[in-house]
């Protein structure tokens, strides 16, 4: 799945004209499905009446094509089940909910925001586990005890840690789908068991990552293992500035216009960019 930015016009609104377009593309380049008003979609950044818009035209982009998954999680568990509820209503597939983030909750709080989330639809649940963004981790024992309620499905998993990840693999139950929420641990995480992966390198190169996936799934371990080395390149430069300044300054250039992210965020260097459209020109060229 594909963890699609939201692009803005000239004035700073949602262009939702070329999200609609953008979710196609990725639809038809390799993407099962669509992670709508995450990290990369700038949710902090976007109104409830935004989101609850960007899930609906995910859902009238790709039909019954692919999976839509809202990002319906923040640090408030009231405005989460508020947002899921909204979600559901727009006819989504799935949810994910981030770790709350900046207040700090213990474990057990973790565990009721998830259980709270997971009480108020009937949809499928993806926990985000991003220590790395949000100053917790949800603990492998708590995923474990998470992953007993119905509603709760997978994780994205952005820990960053592969032992970390590998040990939480061993420990949840068969069925329970852990997909990867760093594209560079991609390659590693299938081959310890994990499912796919939430991605960013597939607004560019979706393609090639759905065939590492695919190999990797099937165990094909030498022509993964090939088709990840050519990806690490991009892989690094979309990570060069914060996510999604590199990402969104590269569509711009080889994609179309998606405007520049909204403040806090600012646009990638000129450099950056360069180092993100130079890397994947040589993966066109391979």
């Amino acid at each position: 799945m594909t963890a699609v930015i939201t692009p803005f016009d000239d004035e700073g609104s949602i262009d939702y004209g070329a999200f609609w377009r953008l979710t196609r593309y990725l639809i038809d380049h390799g993407s099962t499905g669509v992670v709508v008003g995450g990290t990369t979609g700038e949710s902090p950044t976007l109104t409830k009446v935004e989101k609850v818009a960007l899930f609906k035209a995910a859902v009238d982009a790709v039909g019954d094509r692919a999976t839509v998954i809202a990002g319906t999680g923040t640090y408030d568990t009231r405005a989460s089940i508020e947002l899921t509820e909204r979600a559901a209503d727009a006819g989504v597939d799935g949810a994910m909910a981030v770790t709350p983030y900046y207040s700090k909750p213990p474990q057990e709080g973790l565990f009721r925001h998830f259980v709270a989330i997971a009480d108020a639809t009937d949809l499928p649940l993806m926990i985000y586990n991003i220590p790395g963004r949000t100053a917790r981790v949800v603990k492998v024992k708590t995923l474990v005890r998470l992953a007993e309620h119905e509603h709760i499905v997978a994780v994205k998993d952005a820990v960053d840690d592969l032992d970390w990840t590998r040990k939480s693999i061993h420990a949840l139950p068969e069925g329970f789908a852990v997909y990867s929420g760093s594209d560079a641990m991609t390659r590693e995480i299938v081959r310890s068991g994990g499912v796919g992966v939430v991605s960013v390198t597939a607004h560019l190169a979706g393609d090639a990552v759905r065939a590492m996936v695919d190999t990797a799934v099937r165990g094909d371990d030498e022509e993964a293992d090939r088709l990840d080395a050519s990806l690490s390149a991009l892989n690094t430069a979309l990570f060069a500035e914060p996510n999604p300044m590199p990402l969104k300054g590269a569509l711009n250039v080889v994609w179309g216009s998606v405007g520049e992210p909204r403040l806090p965020l600012i646009p990638a260097s000129d450099e950056t960019v360069g180092q993100v459209t130079d890397a994947l020109a040589a993966l066109v060229g391979e």
